[in-house]
This record gives structure tokens, sequence and C-alpha cells, in this order.
């Protein structure tokens, strides 16, 4: 894990492992999803590798979203810690009550707006829907699949827009994103396949490799970014299945794909 702080981006993003990444756009640094912890179990789940570059290599961070906070691949102790400690937090309702009064809770299709050090207005981060398992699988008491999970869209002046899914594993969700956010040319994809024997008969949480080169067809998006396929043991699928999935449905150009800590630009 390196130590040098990350140089400041136009507008490019960097995936640390798992589906931390760190966005830099209008003059804001973003992080997505934060997991800083060491290696090891955490409850039912083993990561089995940590961040390529840690959070005191991060730097003055203007804000954090949270796909959601109830499990710790996408937000681990350290990782909560750094999301708590953030000047703002975006993410679900639900998870909001839990982490603090700097935390924003968006239900879906609802906006929030971030002043640009850049002089462009506003970064506006809209919340998308995302379905955290099968669309069949049994909804709790606030109609979510496994449990409350947001997306997030990203735009403003002069920058692309981009869609990160968070934990989703719906093509009939992103294919309503598409719809209603129309011109999305970047997207942040988690995939993986997650699976966990417990839940839904083992089917996956998250988007297998075939279904994110299919949402990426559905987006039309000219730049693809895989995160949350390594790291932790319950993901069977990982970049060679991404890239063979993406090379089969021929979109092997979208998929920019760099290692861990290294920059990607946004801008098709």
């Amino acid at each position: 894990m390196t130590s040098t702080e990350l140089s400041r981006q136009d507008c490019a993003v960097t995936v640390l492992g798992g589906p931390t990444a760190v966005i830099d756009m209008g003059g804001l640094r973003l992080v997505s999803d934060p997991t800083f912890d060491d290696p090891g179990p955490h409850g039912y789940l083993t990561k089995t590798a940590g961040p390529a570059v840690g959070e005191s290599a991060l730097g003055s961070v203007d804000l954090v979203l949270v796909s959601h906070d109830q499990h710790p691949d996408n937000l681990d102790d350290q990782g909560r810690t750094f999301a708590e400690s953030a000047p703002l937090v975006i993410t679900g309702p639900l998870s909001a009550a839990r982490l603090g009064e700097r935390a924003v809770g968006l239900p879906s299709w609802t906006s929030h707006s971030v002043p640009r050090p850049d002089g462009g207005g506003d970064l506006t981060v809209l919340a998308v829907p995302a379905v955290h398992g099968p669309e069949d699988g049994e909804r709790d008491a606030d109609g979510n699949v496994n449990c409350e999970v947001s997306g997030f869209v990203l735009s403003g002046e002069g920058l692309p827009t981009v869609y990160i899914s968070g934990d989703n594993a719906s093509i009939r969700t992103v294919t309503e994103v598409s719809r209603r956010v129309p011109g999305i040319s970047a997207a942040l994809l988690h995939a993986g396949a997650a699976r966990v024997p417990t839940k839904f008969d083992g089917r996956p949480l998250s988007m297998d490799s075939r279904r994110a080169a299919a949402a990426a067809a559905v987006l039309d998006a000219k730049v693809v970014v895989p995160a949350h396929y390594d790291g932790w043991m319950h993901f069977p699928e990982g970049l060679d299945e991404l890239q063979s999935a993406f090379h089969e449905a021929g979109l092997s150009s979208l998929l920019r794909v760099a290692p861990h800590g290294s920059w990607v630009s946004l801008r098709p």
C-alpha cells in the first residue's frame, strides 16, 4: 500500500480495490464506498486484499458516497470511521440515519448540489435505485432486496455524466436509469457476481460479468470502469471474466482497466 498522496486530476477515477474508488471532478475529490481495513474475516465475509492506497494518501476529501452501510465489503470499520469524519456523506435515507449528522440521505430520484471549487457551478449528485440481489428476491419492510442500496449519477456543466451503480444486480434498474437520465457517458460498475450461499439460493447479489456488459450497452456509455470484483472471497468472477464478457459482446473498447491506484480518465 502506497503512502504517497494521490495527485489531483482534472476528471478521472481510480479504483483502490473492492468497491472503493476516488473520483476527481470539478475540483472536488469524492470517495465511493470506502473500505480501508486490512485483509481478514469480517463476520461471514472474508477480505483478501487491502486497498492499493490508504486513506492517509487521499488528502482533503470533499464528499463520500456510500451505496449502503450494512455490509462490510462496502463499508468496513476503517471505512466507516473515514466516512463519519468526512465533511459530507451522501447515501440512502436509512444509511444516513446511522452515519451521523454529516450524512445526507437521498431517496431515489432526488439530488443534492455541491459547490465546485473550479468555478463551474455545482456538482449534482442524483440518487438512483439499485437492487442488491435477484429481481424476484424477497423484499424487506422498506421494499428493498437484501437491504437499502443507492446508486448515484454525477453531473455538472462541462463535466461528463457519470453513473455509479452501487451493488446492483438488475438490468431493469439500469434501463430505468438510462431512460430517466439520458446522456450518461461514463459508468463505474460494481461487478464480481457477489454470492453468499445463504442468500437467494446463492444467486448473484451484484452484476455478473455478462450483466455488466449488458449494462454498458444499455447505458451507451463511452467509458466503463469496473469495480468490486476483487479483494473479497465472495466474488467468483474477476477481471478475466469481465474482459471476456465485454469481448464477447463486442464492447472491449469501452472497458477501462488500470492497476488499482492508477487513474482512468472519465472523459470519452
